[in-house]
Formats: C-alpha cells, structure tokens, sequence
C-alpha cells in the first residue's frame, strides 16, 4: 500500500532532505521514525519527496510517498491518522507529519508533481529586523525596490535553459518551465518573492534571488536578469544568497484519473541522475 505523507519543517539543523551519512537529514529521520512505528528493519521504508530541498532550507507544504511493506494490514484513514500521531511523537519537534493518505492510484510524489512553489523572504528595513525570525528571514541592509525586481523577473518566467542560475551536475538538464516569478510585501512588509516552476535544478531559486536582489538595490539594471539567462552560463557575478531565507510553500498535482500519464511524461524526459525537482 502506497502513502501520501504532507509534512512541514524547520530546515535550520537539518543538512537537506537526502539521506548523508552521519548527517542529520529530514529524509534519515522520517524513515527511521517510520522504521520505529511499523517496527520493521531499518532501511526498510523508502521514502520519496516532491522537492529535495538543500541544507537549512525550509517547508510548509512538502509531500512524500512510502510503500508500505508487503505484510501490513489495511489500514483506513483512522489508523492512517494514528499512524501520523505516532510519527510525530518519534520525530524531533523541528518536523512534523501533517497529514497521512492512502495514495491514488499512480501516485509519486516526485513524477506526478505538475509544479512545486517556493517563497523567499526578506526584511530590507532595520524596522522588519525581527530576531526571532533570524532562521527563515534574510536580513538586508539596504531598501529594495520591487518594481524593478518585477520588471527584471518578468522576462525569466516561461521555458528557458536556467544554466546561468543552476550549479552544474552532470548528465543533469537545466531547462526548466518557470511558471511565476514576482515580488510583493507582506502585512508586516516583509519582501516576498514568490517562484514557481515545473522543477528546480540545484541552487537555481538562490541565484535568480540574489540576481534579483542586485537589480532591486540598483547596482544593476532590469535589463541585466535576461541577459545573464541568454548567457546560459554560471554567472560569478550572480550572489546565490542564503537557504533560510526560503520555504517550500506547495506542491501542485493534477487530478487522479491524470496522474499515471503524468509520471511517464516526467519520468521520460528527466533522468534519474537529475535533481531537477527540489531546491
């Protein structure tokens, strides 16, 4: 029996969500805590994730499928909801279990995903500094200017090859489909960038950021973001800014009677070796 698992976390102590050795990750710790409630080996449970968020980076509306093994009993959604209970009073208080359900048919997590949202946050006033948000807010010491950090966003949105923002890894492809990018305040007038997209290669939302941040502080003109997309090449001068200031908002899926086409639509174009769906 496949599982769909909506979780949250602090990503300020873990080392990202792929299982390292001797490292503490969001991954190692859902599986041993899964290991632990179902008392089943470790390593039995494997669990995949929609985004594979890098060091101290955060979410809110992460999501992650398991199989179960073979010998467990059905469960309904009551136990499935007992199941979640008993996780979360295994896990450490820094990740929690929001929800656990059985998985439709065709269901991965990863392949079915049709969009992941992120947001990044950032207090450009010594007003909005705010110590005890230190750990998911990037604190900025100069004023920026939104309208220009939309007007250089708007010509990255679509299908682009995003090399010039991805850290290369072999075998790996860049181009990508970015649905949204744009900039606004909050109530408490934090800076908000909102960045959507079909994946992300690694560091890509970090670098459009910090390219972004440029523009918005008027060391660089709007004009500047594109042309550093047309080089398709890493850019020195693009800053990649800091994981806390970013949190994995949601993940966007089609309907179930869609969700086996849309995993071998994914799963036939990106190749295992490509970490084109987390941040």
């Amino acid at each position: 029996m496949r599982i769909r698992i909506d979780l949250a976390y602090d990503g300020t102590d873990f080392r990202g969500w792929a299982i390292q050795p001797a490292l503490r990750t969001v991954q190692g710790d859902l599986t041993s805590a899964l290991a632990t409630v179902l008392r089943v080996p470790p390593g039995t449970i494997q669990v995949t994730c929609a985004g594979r968020t890098d060091s101290g980076v955060h979410a809110r509306g992460q999501v992650a499928h398991c199989d179960l093994p073979d010998d467990t009993p059905a469960v309904d959604p009551v136990q499935l909801e007992l199941l979640a209970r008993r996780v979360n009073g295994v896990l450490a208080q820094d990740v929690r279990i929001r929800r656990v359900t059985p998985a439709p048919e065709g269901f991965d997590a990863r392949f079915a995903a049709l969009w992941r949202r992120y947001a990044y946050r950032i207090a450009d006033e010594p007003t909005l500094v705010d110590p005890l948000r230190r750990h998911h807010v990037l604190f900025w010491p100069r004023t920026l200017d939104a309208d220009a950090m939309n007007a250089a966003s708007q010509p990255l949105v679509g299908l682009h090859d995003f090399a010039a923002f991805c850290k290369h890894r072999p075998g790996a492809t860049t181009i990508r489909t970015l649905l949204e990018l744009r900039w606004d305040r909050d109530a408490t007038g934090i800076l908000v960038g909102h960045i959507r997209a079909d994946a992300f290669c690694h560091s890509m939302v970090r670098a459009l950021v910090g390219c972004l941040i440029a523009v918005g502080e008027g060391r660089r003109d709007p004009a500047w973001a594109a042309e550093i997309l047309t080089g398709r090449r890493r850019d020195p001068s693009v800053a990649v800014v800091h994981a806390h200031g970013l949190t994995l908002e949601e993940v966007g899926y089609p309907d179930d009677a869609e969700l086996a086409a849309r995993v071998q639509q994914t799963s036939a174009r990106r190749a295992p070796i490509d970490g084109g769906d987390g941040e």
